[in-house]
């Protein structure tokens, strides 16, 4: 297979040397950080010894994705990594079902390159801009009964550690040749699968993948009453579920996507047009702007809005399905809960709609997953629920996140590692059973902290 290094927009000077620090966003605009050098490394190799450097230097290093975290995980004031010259597709084994490839690979690069292989993800999110290797960090996962997150499909890493080794664990060897001073093997690869950085720098990951499969695409509206009144059959019934309630209304849109054998049946042209683009980006942005000058509007825009996305079924490519185009940035928040208390979670939610003086554009949406057993994820050992909250860019979210934080860590939440939340390290190691594992392996690989920042700081203590 040829190697793909396509041509990133993010200023790359296209060399790994060092170049002048430039103040750096994420995409929302909620999250800057001011480094004092940035390099584009293009190799592991070049990786390591910019992470020798750093050492060597006393600063600390992060490589940046494409910016889509809300938090400030990937923030650094010292070494900052870009990844826009590791993107290449290293292989891709039909047989074995596996593909590996660099991490700073974009989704929506890697899902074409394997649709034109007769491959394919078995679930993603609902965006494809990110970078493979910030994507899986931070946990992204979708929706779907019997498939978990991208984490969960991981089958390899390799990493970059603090001393500048460069390391690779798997499935099959999960230690990647560590000890702790015991003796006993350190358990790299679930804790590393979602790493947050924290424990080396991915620099390539080996995914499961599956022989490439058509969905069908089901969404239509529903009503709040009948959405939550079948909420167990509409989870249960379908491969991936998902709805999004307009607040202030009864409004909702479901999204059904099973598989079939086809044929392909894709949205005509000016269909997805006037939908994902005209309805769904421009206009929606448009009352966005009016809601933000003028919030008493919202309710009734949100009651328009969750009409004019009328019901259409269409069968196309599973990437294609599960993605969408968002050109209108927004914070967000995201909660992962037990699936059993998903029904009074969103009820009380709503009550708050009821009892706070709330004007909300975005819609609030909801989706599933199965549990897996990597240590980090928000589904780790359990049946998950996911409510994500929105806000547009530039309105104020402080109450509206914290009152619903609030409702999410009632019922034992777990914050998404790359949305806003204001959970501690205290909290966290309530939530996540082998959280002191994951501290302690860290503790072994990065002593010194060369990968630390602020957020880790929150959410690991130290």
């Amino acid at each position: 297979m040829r190697h793909l290094r396509p041509k990133l927009h993010n200023g790359s000077m296209g060399n790994g040397s060092g170049r002048p620090a430039a103040a750096w966003h994420n995409w929302a605009g909620n999250v800057t950080a001011s480094p004092s050098r940035v390099v584009s490394p293009g190799s592991a190799a070049e990786v390591a010894a910019e992470v020798r450097r750093a050492a060597t230097d006393g600063v600390s290093v992060r490589m940046t994705g494409s910016g889509h975290s809300f938090t400030p995980v990937a923030v650094t004031d010292g070494v900052q990594l870009r990844p826009d010259r590791l993107t290449a597709i290293r292989s891709a084994d039909a047989g074995a079902g596996t593909v590996t490839v660099e991490a700073g690979c974009p989704l929506q690069v890697l899902n074409a390159e394997l649709l034109s292989r007769g491959l394919s993800l078995a679930n993603m999110g609902d965006i494809q801009v990110q970078t493979v290797a910030g994507a899986t960090q931070t946990g992204t996962h979708g929706t779907g009964r019997d498939v978990g997150g991208m984490a969960a499909q991981i089958a390899g890493l390799e990493l970059v550690l603090a001393d500048g080794s460069i390391v690779t664990c798997s499935a099959e060897a999960p230690s990647g040749g560590l000890r702790f001073p015991d003796g006993s093997a350190a358990n790299l690869f679930d804790a590393a699968r979602v790493g947050l950085g924290a424990l080396g720098i991915v620099t390539a990951l080996t995914f499961r993948v599956v022989p490439a499969f058509l969905l069908q695409a089901r969404e239509e509206p529903m009503t709040w009453s009948e959405v939550l009144s079948h909420l167990d059959e509409l989870t249960a019934d379908n491969e991936h579920f998902e709805f999004y309630w307009f607040p202030h209304s009864e409004g909702c849109l479901t999204k059904r996507n099973n598989r079939t054998d086809g044929p392909a049946r894709p949205l005509p042209r000016w269909r997805y047009l006037l939908d994902d683009e005209i309805l769904s980006n421009s206009v929606f942005g448009l009352t966005c702007q009016l809601g933000r000058q003028v919030p008493a509007a919202i309710p009734a825009i949100n009651s328009v809005a969750a009409r004019a996305l009328g019901a259409r079924t269409y069968v196309d490519a599973a990437y294609k399905v599960f993605t969408s185009p968002r050109r209108v940035r927004f914070k967000e928040q995201e909660y992962a809960i037990p699936r059993a208390a998903l029904p009074d979670a969103l009820a009380e939610v709503r009550a708050l709609f009821r009892r706070r003086d709330w004007r909300i554009s975005f819609p609030i949406e909801v989706r599933v997953t199965p549990s897996d057993d990597v240590w980090l994820s928000t589904a780790y050992g359990r049946d998950s629920a996911y409510i994500a909250i929105h806000v547009f860019h530039s309105a104020p979210h402080e109450q509206y996140f914290t009152d619903v934080e609030a409702v999410m860590t009632s019922v034992g939440g777990r914050p998404h590692w790359g949305k806003m939340h204001t959970r501690d390290a205290d909290y966290l190691a309530g939530s996540y059973p082998r959280l002191s594992e994951f501290a302690a392996l860290r503790d072994l690989v990065d002593p010194d902290r060369r990968f630390g920042n602020g957020y880790l700081r929150q959410v690991l203590g130290s």
